[in-house]
């Protein structure tokens, strides 16, 4: 990766630049982090349309491993804001 697609961020997934693979994995990412309660089959059909089923299983589990573990560092105050994004 660029410095400049590392500098891009992904706060925005209709920025221009992303493929459609790319916005679904920030939409997916970003709904498993805020709404996972909420993630339904339409949701993991339109997954699976642009994924392959081991893509989107590795997919999951890195977003929830990342998740999970932003979750561990901000419970016992590990975190360092080092930037704003």
């Amino acid at each position: 990766m660029s410095e400049d697609e590392a500098a891009r961020g992904v706060d925005d997934p209709d920025a221009e630049g992303f493929t459609a693979r790319e916005r679904a994995a920030i939409r997916f990412a970003e709904k498993m982090a805020v709404d996972h309660h909420n993630i339904g089959d339409d949701d993991v059909a339109a997954m699976r349309g642009l994924f392959s089923d081991a893509e989107f299983l590795e997919l999951s589990m890195m977003a929830g491993q990342y998740i999970g573990f932003g979750r561990v560092l901000a419970m016992l105050q590990l975190e360092v804001a080092s930037c704003p994004v």
